[in-house]
């Protein structure tokens, strides 16, 4: 019996310590599987801790995706040929000043109409007066080219002078003055013993009708007096802007400017004016000068025209102020031929007056003959 408790006790022990040994290891098992299931948990927690730090992480990244478009967006401007491209606006817009600038001398291309050389108001004042100068040494002794010993055969014989020369006139008017030396004499003059006088002038009844009117105008207005005052005297039959300067400068000695044909040849080829009518000639020269050389600048250019600055054909070979002539080469510039085609002293010849100023003889001039000389 004791033997059977002791190894029943055994078997109890051994049964004890297999359970514990059991329960042991089933409790370690159960703390594994719990270890592996609180693995798993921690490391879902973790990953679900991890998914918004991937998150985070990502979102930098994605932040970094703008940052690289941002610069893109910088490189906009470069790309943006807009712009940049447009930049050539402002290349157009000095491309236009420079055109504008080029246009400019458009401007004076009118005024090219009237100086080719595109000279400035400044220059064409000094270039006339240069010409005035030259012409001043080249005809000390110019003057009028009518004869006359006082206003009131002056201003007779300036309307005769229409249309025809100064000596034809001068050779006509010693016969008229002979016979009517006062403006009474010739107010009561019959018309008909008039013309015959002045038939050599050509137009003779109209200029017969003229300066019989004059006349009588003189008396019956003036006191038979030649008035001094241009406003009187272009209220005389007959006597125009032209006739009345000729009248005051060489008479009187007031300025005025002669627009005679030579005159408005002269300073149209000169370019001082294009103007054609006399009067706006008349003002346009006026302007590049002082008033106190008018009258002898008439004598400079009327005495230049006759001589050497002819109509049809100049003598540009023989013309002393040459180089400061638009026109120059439109005549003969052969200094040989042109000197063929002077006029008057200049060539040696008689003047166009039968009583000439003694300067003018001094100079070698010649005076011309009368009416009838061979």
């Amino acid at each position: 019996m004791g033997e059977q408790d002791s190894d029943g006790g055994r078997k109890t022990a051994k049964a004890a310590k297999t359970a514990a040994a059991g329960a042991s290891a089933a409790a370690r098992e159960a703390a594994s599987a719990s270890g592996k299931r609180a693995a798993p948990a921690k490391e879902a927690a973790a990953g679900k801790k991890a998914a918004p730090g991937k998150k985070a992480a990502s979102a930098p990244a994605r932040k970094a995706v703008p940052s690289k478009k941002a610069p893109a967006a910088k490189k906009a401007p470069a790309k943006k040929p807009a712009p940049l491209k447009k930049a050539p606006a402002p290349r157009k817009q000095l491309v236009a000043p420079k055109k504008a600038t080029a246009s400019v001398p458009a401007a004076p291309a009118k005024t090219v109409a009237a100086h080719p050389r595109g000279e400035s108001r400044t220059a064409l004042v000094r270039r006339a007066r240069r010409i005035n100068r030259e012409l001043a040494e080249v005809y000390p002794y110019a003057h009028p080219e009518l004869d006359f010993d006082n206003p009131f055969q002056l201003v007779v014989a300036t309307v005769l002078s229409a249309q025809t020369t100064d000596l034809r006139v001068n050779q006509t008017t010693p016969a008229l003055f002979a016979k009517y030396p006062t403006p009474e004499d010739l107010a009561a003059a019959d018309p008909e013993e008039v013309e015959e006088i002045l038939r050599p002038t050509g137009f003779f009844r109209a200029k017969t009708k003229s300066v019989i009117g004059l006349s009588k105008a003189l008396v019956e207005q003036f006191g038979g007096e030649v008035p001094g005052r241009l406003e009187d005297l272009v209220k005389l039959p007959g006597v125009g802007r032209k006739t009345a300067f000729v009248v005051l400068g060489n008479a009187f000695g007031r300025p005025g400017i002669t627009v005679d044909t030579h005159f408005q040849r002269l300073v149209r080829r000169w370019k001082w004016t294009d103007e054609t009518d006399p009067d706006k000639i008349e003002a346009a020269v006026g302007a590049l000068f002082p008033k106190s050389d008018w009258t002898d600048l008439s004598h400079h250019v009327i005495w230049h025209g006759r001589r050497i600055c002819h109509a049809r054909k100049p003598a540009c070979g023989a013309c002393p102020i040459a180089p400061l002539c638009p026109a120059y080469g439109e005549g003969e510039t052969d200094p040989e031929k042109a000197r063929k085609l002077l006029k008057y002293e200049k060539a040696g010849q008689p003047g166009q007056r039968l009583k000439p100023p003694q300067a003018y003889l001094d100079a070698g001039g010649r005076a011309a003959p009368p009416l009838g000389a061979g």
